[in-house]
């Protein structure tokens, strides 16, 4: 679903960060964000309800390469968190060109990961595409605190395609941007094919 932009020379893909409430979305965002230089960034917009933002912003990262001659500009979403503001979790979805889950690597969050995790499954299928197709990344975040579950655990509950899994600490910047280049190339992967 990626958008072409002659006039730029730029393809247009969009990558979706979803996952539960307080998982760690935003704080990878804010990351990449801050992380990125100012000529290779457009604004971050923040979308604020009463309990939880949606962040935006796009970024050109010029070590990507190009695909056709085309320069690759991603814009990166994050979903509300909360099961609640279902229908902006499926407008932000609309158009996406990859997904990276974040699982919130707490025990007491599993219920929440699993349950943001089908709402995914659900929204994906209810705009046609296939989850086992889509290029598509886990992140287990906040790997330092104490009350963590071990990856095997997490891995056994969220896995669902063989997919690549990082381990995040997002806060700190560990694993944020393994997590990105991985869903990136997988994007690029599926430009290239069509």
């Amino acid at each position: 679903m990626s958008f072409i932009n002659f006039a730029a020379r730029e393809i247009n893909c969009k990558i979706v960060y979803y996952g539960a409430g307080l998982g760690g979305k935003t704080t990878n965002l804010q990351v990449v964000f801050d992380k990125t230089g100012d000529k290779q960034k457009g604004k971050m917009i923040s979308l604020a309800t009463e309990t939880d933002r949606t962040l935006f912003f796009d970024f050109l990262p010029l070590d990507l390469g190009t695909v056709r001659g085309f320069k690759t500009r991603f814009h990166l979403y994050t979903v509300p968190g909360q099961v609640f503001y279902d229908a902006s979790r499926k407008l932000i979805l609309r158009g996406v060109d990859g997904v990276v889950f974040v699982a919130d690597s707490q025990e007491e969050r599993m219920d929440a990961n699993v349950e943001a995790l089908e709402n995914l499954h659900e929204n994906l299928k209810e705009h046609n595409y296939d989850f086992n197709k889509i290029p598509y990344v886990l992140q287990l975040n906040k790997r330092d605190l104490p009350n963590a579950l071990p990856v095997d655990t997490l891995k056994q509950q969220l896995v669902k395609k063989n997919e690549a899994v990082f381990e995040a600490v997002a806060y700190q910047g560990t694993g944020v941007f393994e997590t990105l280049k991985e869903v990136a190339r997988q994007v690029l992967v599926e430009l290239k094919k069509g």
